[in-house]
């Protein structure tokens, strides 16, 4: 799998489903350890389900954070995980329709 990483920094530092508050609330639960990094993540992405990243996300979700990931699997499918973002938990996953 491959990430670029300079996307990878750019998601950590400004995560685009969190604004204001809720971003230096996510950037203040990684410096303190609340939520696992990024990389972290993405390793156990790797281990659930082969594919290439695409998209990643850090939200938070009823006073939880999450990390939601979108990638390509080899056969082309689109696949949307939801991973706890302080234990790297698969909670959900599904397949995006094709339209």
């Amino acid at each position: 799998m491959k990430t670029a990483p300079i996307l990878v920094a750019l998601i950590l530092l400004a995560p685009p489903a969190l604004a204001g508050s809720d971003h230096d609330r996510a950037r203040q639960a990684l410096r303190s350890g609340q939520v696992l990094p990024l990389a972290k993540i993405l390793e156990k992405v790797a281990a659930d389900v082969p594919g290439e990243v695409i998209e990643t996300e850090l939200e938070e979700e009823k006073g939880r954070f999450i990390y939601e990931i979108k990638l390509i699997t080899p056969q082309g499918r689109v696949m949307k995980l939801i991973y706890d973002a302080t234990d790297a938990t698969l909670l959900k996953s599904r397949e995006k329709e094709q339209k």
